[in-house]
């Protein structure tokens, strides 16, 4: 890895900004890197410039509007993507459905948290490592190169140490799961569920960490607006990307009466959707948006629909900012 980090442009932020170079100059810092350099295999395209025209030109308008369980049979024009843990054996013929169907989804690689986990519930890195690595000899890339794919959501909740056998991941470990995310699919974006607060309090320089993620229940803030401001600050003095999204159905404040999935928690009123959505979707650095998580009784619901439908226009009409900054 001394390697890539010495040669900038073969590097991650370097990259970053090549893309928007001249064509001339794109093609020039990529000669200068020998296969060795790449920070994967050679079979992946290299060109950052054709990566951002082909998104530039097949990606549908605004940023995503996901929600995590989302079947897809509900992709459609207001639930316009979802977050999926895929299999190898699925997994073209799943991206191909999502592209059909004009969705985005942000993928997770790694499978089932169950299967990196120690005995004792800690967090394994060489186990969620060979997780990744089964798909290094399937080609997705035409699928991240049009937008199908939004980013690789490499691991949920890092910093609650009560999912993870009372011990958090440090940030130190999720810049190593996108070094070695980059290394086998280095224009695929990597994304960790973890606020921009606990990222940004670490020393770490993110080179292969592209974007932290704003989650927002309504004990978290009484000023979302406020607060995803402050979350997109974090996030910008690590050069890191923001994805945000909402706690639907164990956020709310109990004004819908709806009982959440936990005890002593409450859904999202259709009131609350609007608020917090509309608070968190006015901050321009927001790269894609996702909730927790697809309900079909309470997605089904009339007024939740309709605000539902209200929020994916925004996205739909959100600048379409990157989630690697």
């Amino acid at each position: 890895m001394a390697r890539v980090r010495e040669w900038q442009p073969c590097g991650r932020r370097s990259t970053a900004l090549v893309r928007f170079t001249a064509a001339s100059m794109t093609v020039a810092a990529m000669m200068g890197c020998g296969d060795d350099d790449r920070p994967g295999p050679t079979g992946m395209d290299q060109s950052a410039g054709a990566i951002q025209l082909a998104v530039t030109a097949a990606t549908p308008p605004g940023i995503v509007f996901s929600s995590s369980q989302l079947p897809l049979t509900q992709l459609n024009s207001v639930n316009t993507g979802l977050v999926y843990t895929p299999t190898p054996s699925n997994l073209l013929s799943f991206l191909a459905q999502v592209k059909s169907k004009n969705g985005r989804v942000l993928i997770k690689l790694a499978g089932g948290e169950n299967t990196y986990k120690d005995p004792g519930g800690g967090f394994n890195l060489d186990k969620w490592k060979a997780g990744v690595a089964r798909y290094k000899n399937i080609d997705f890339s035409s699928y991240v190169a049009d937008g199908t794919i939004v980013g690789h959501y490499l691991v949920d909740e890092p910093h609650f140490d009560g999912r993870w056998g009372g011990k958090v991941i440090p940030p130190a470990t999720l810049e190593e799961m996108a070094r070695h995310s980059k290394s086998l699919y280095p224009t695929l974006i990597t994304l960790v569920n973890a606020p921009a607060n606990y990222l940004a309090q670490a020393t770490v320089s993110y080179v292969y960490l592209d974007a932290a993620w704003a989650m927002y229940r309504s004990i978290t803030s009484t000023s979302p607006g406020a607060w995803v401001a402050q979350q997109a600050k974090r996030a910008k003095s690590k050069g890191l990307g923001l994805v945000a999204g909402m706690n639907v159905l164990d956020g709310g404040n109990g004004s819908s009466g709806l009982r959440g999935t936990q005890p002593r928690t409450w859904m999202m009123s259709a009131a609350e959707l609007r608020s917090y959505g509309t608070a968190l979707l006015s901050q321009s650095y927001v790269c894609a948006f996702s909730m927790w998580q697809y309900n079909s009784t309470y997605y089904s619901r009339a007024d939740v629909k309709s605000a539902m439908a209200d929020l994916s226009a925004l996205a739909r009409n959100h600048a379409q900012t990157s989630c690697r900054q």
